[in-house]
C-alpha cells in the first residue's frame, strides 16, 4: 500500500468577512428604528391598498 501524504494547507479566510471600525457616512439607525420604520411602511401600504377599493 502506498502511503497517503497529508499536505497541510495554510489557513485562509475564505468565506469570512472582516468588519472594520471605520466610520462611514450616512444615518446611524438602531435595529429598533429599522423594525419600527418597516412596520409603519407596511401599515401604510396596507391602508393605501384598501382605501382605493
Amino acid at each position: 500500500m502506498a502511503k497517503k501524504d497529508k499536505k497541510v494547507l495554510p489557513p485562509s479566510g475564505a468565506g469570512l468577512v472582516r468588519f472594520y471600525d471605520e466610520e462611514t457616512r450616512g444615518p446611524k439607525l438602531t435595529p429598533e428604528q429599522v423594525v419600527i420604520m418597516t412596520i409603519v411602511l407596511a401599515v401604510f401600504c396596507i391602508v393605501l391598498r384598501f382605501s382605493y377599493s
